[in-house]
């Protein structure tokens, strides 16, 4: 799961957290501070979905070709966790 690009956008995506942290630090004007936050926002939920499609591609279908039921559950159940999860933000 851990791909390089991944890490990648994850470290640069800590690096604008930085920098909104030093906008705050410096008093920035609030509606610029609002938007590197959404702009972040916006790039975690992009990693997020990656993430999640290469889970859906690979341990999900693996569950679901395989003869455990329990384990068809349980990775269904996740996905619809992760799906409430999300609308509750």
């Amino acid at each position: 799961m851990a791909d390089e690009n991944t890490l990648k956008r994850l470290k640069t995506i800590e690096g604008h957290l930085r920098g909104v942290i030093r906008m705050v630090e410096e008093d920035a004007y609030c509606i610029d501070v609002i938007r590197q936050i959404q702009a972040i926002e916006a790039a975690l939920n992009k990693v997020s979905s990656r993430i999640l499609e290469d889970h859906l591609n690979s341990c999900v279908i693996t569950a679901i070709q395989g003869n455990d039921k329990k384990e068809r559950e349980r990775v269904l159940k996740e996905i619809t966790e992760v799906f409430e999860m999300s609308t509750k933000v």
